[in-house]
């Protein structure tokens, strides 16, 4: 409603803002056609529809093995829970369905980026999703039918929300639903309590923080157990052993796995680069975690926000490229905080596709690249270590106490 009445209220946003909706939408229109004319599989999505009809069967789930790929189920029990639906469609309206919804996603995704750096001007989202629909983390995400952008938004909606009081019944319920589907959003709630604890450590007020991450995981368990009542054996099949293998995901040095874990296997020419990863994730965890919590403690929640998503795609054992469509806010606020060459830069390495440059695929030639290919296949790693550097740089310094705001 207050959207509506601001372009009631100002004739040029009510003239700029068909003009910005007519672009985005010859993009689109552009983009699907180009998806099509790439004859994409959306082999996750198949994938997914399969989840949902093994449930319906009764099958084994963590047996499965669908598409022609035979690619396994990897996701916690309740998002096959959600994927039942699925089989009732046929598959080219679930494609259709899901390429336009994934659309939808992307243009609500920008709008809370924007909400989260605090641009607020109606037509700024369409002229934002526009090109951004182009860079390759939102094209794979959609060529694979994939629900990135979906727990994105869960994530953004949850954080952007700030109600009267800082809390009310739907407080950490979008963290706690996307870290029940997937569990690498579940570092979000770990920041929420660390900050929670290092406000009240300080002699701060911690509760608000701490209220969000108890409602996240108040969320989370619900579905979780909901999905033990429904689905017992996989549930627990789940939690003590698929969760621990995370070979079953892909192999490690994929050039599409930009997490540390992928960058080091590539490094050391190894299919598991074993307790020097856990090392580096260690140190990473403990340092991303610092810097987010240092900006959230300091009023800067854009900050802290995307530092907790490049940590957390960091540390996972595999973070795909379609993963990374969190560098939509992480260009916004670049370019928001007055850092414009960082960026642009930023923006050109993910519009790349630089990735794919290296030779990959069958017979795991990522295992024998050169300087120049271990450099390429490194790039999203590479631009999440340096946003993570300069986020520590570009934070303002403390109040007394080292607290400065509430949430």
């Amino acid at each position: 409603m207050s959207v509506f009445m601001a372009m009631i209220a100002s004739p040029s946003v009510h003239r700029r803002v068909p003009v910005a909706l007519g672009v985005c939408l010859v993009s689109f229109a552009a983009f699907w056609a180009a998806q099509r004319a790439a004859h994409v599989s959306m082999i996750d999505l198949m994938v997914y529809r399969a989840e949902g009809a093994t449930v319906r069967a009764g099958g084994d789930l963590y047996a499965l093995r669908a598409t022609a790929a035979r690619l396994p189920t990897t996701y916690p029990p309740f998002a096959a829970l959600l994927f039942t639906p699925l089989p009732l469609l046929d598959t080219a309206l679930l494609r259709a369905l899901a390429t336009a919804g994934n659309l939808a996603l992307l243009v609500v995704f920008v709008r809370l980026s924007l909400k989260l750096v605090g641009h607020a001007r109606v037509e700024t989202a369409w002229w934002v999703a526009a090109p951004a629909v182009w860079c390759e983390p939102v094209w794979t995400t959609v060529r694979y039918g994939q629900i990135n952008l979906l727990l994105a938004v869960l994530v953004l909606w949850d954080l952007t929300r700030r109600p009267a009081g800082g809390s009310d019944r739907w407080t950490g319920v979008g963290l706690g639903l996307a870290a029940a589907v997937k569990l690498t959003p579940a570092l979000f709630p770990v920041f929420l309590l660390a900050t929670g604890l290092v406000a009240r450590l300080r002699g701060g007020h911690g509760e608000p923080w701490l209220r969000h991450a108890r409602g996240a995981a108040v969320a989370f368990a619900g579905a979780t157990l909901l999905a033990a009542a429904v689905l017992p054996y996989d549930s627990w099949r789940f939690w003590t052993q698929t969760l621990f293998r995370a070979s079953r995901v892909g192999h490690a040095e994929d050039t599409a796995n930009q997490a540390l874990r992928g960058v080091l296997a590539r490094l050391l020419h190894t299919p598991e680069p074993g307790a020097l990863w856990t090392a580096c994730v260690a140190v990473v965890a403990v340092l991303g975690l610092a810097v987010a919590v240092r900006a959230e403690l300091r009023g800067q929640r854009a900050w802290a926000v995307c530092v907790c998503a490049v940590t957390a795609l960091l540390i996972s054992p595999v973070s795909w490229t379609h993963h990374w469509v969190w560098c939509v806010p992480l260009v916004l606020l670049l370019w928001t905080r007055g850092r414009r060459a960082a960026a642009l830069g930023t923006l050109l390495v993910f519009c790349s596709y630089a990735p794919w440059w290296v030779p990959h695929g069958t017979g795991r030639p990522e295992l024998h690249q050169s300087g120049a290919e271990l450099t390429l296949s490194a790039v999203y790693t590479g631009v999440g270590a340096v946003f993570l550097a300069l986020a520590r740089t570009s934070l303002p310094k403390a109040g007394p106490g080292g607290v400065r705001v509430k949430p």
